[in-house]
């Protein structure tokens, strides 16, 4: 198993930007794909974004739809997260995952292997 390790939280003001990067520590890693996700204080963890790291194909959740930027280098196995225009509302801990569910279409579901430790955003009004 792998462990993650999450970059780019903080406390950012509403409408600022900011990009949230995770790689595996200290080695490459072999995923088929790698996602974001968040999960606010008393919330339900819920799916931010996802990327195939060989195609490159981008999911995104209806929260950051518009706003949101999943990139990945796949020599260093790393994806980025950039959210543009952020809100009080997004204001969460973010988790980066790798091992996805085998069919596409349930990558937006927790059933992911491998997740990050979190990292907080805050968005302050």
């Amino acid at each position: 198993q792998v462990s993650l390790v999450e970059s780019g939280g903080g406390l950012v003001r509403t409408g600022d930007s900011l990009t949230l990067s995770c790689k595996p520590w200290g080695r490459t890693y072999e995923t088929r794909a790698m996602a974001w996700f968040r999960q606010a204080p008393g919330k339900r963890r819920e799916f931010v974004a996802a990327i195939a790291m060989r195609a490159g194909h981008q999911y995104y959740g209806e929260s950051v739809k518009g706003r949101g930027t999943i990139s990945r280098d796949y020599a260093t196995t790393t994806v980025d997260l950039r959210i543009n225009d952020l809100k009080p509302e997004d204001t969460a801990t973010y988790f980066c995952a790798v091992d996805p569910p085998f069919y596409e279409r349930d990558w937006n579901s927790t059933f992911w292997g491998t997740w990050g430790q979190g990292i907080q955003v805050t968005v302050s009004p």
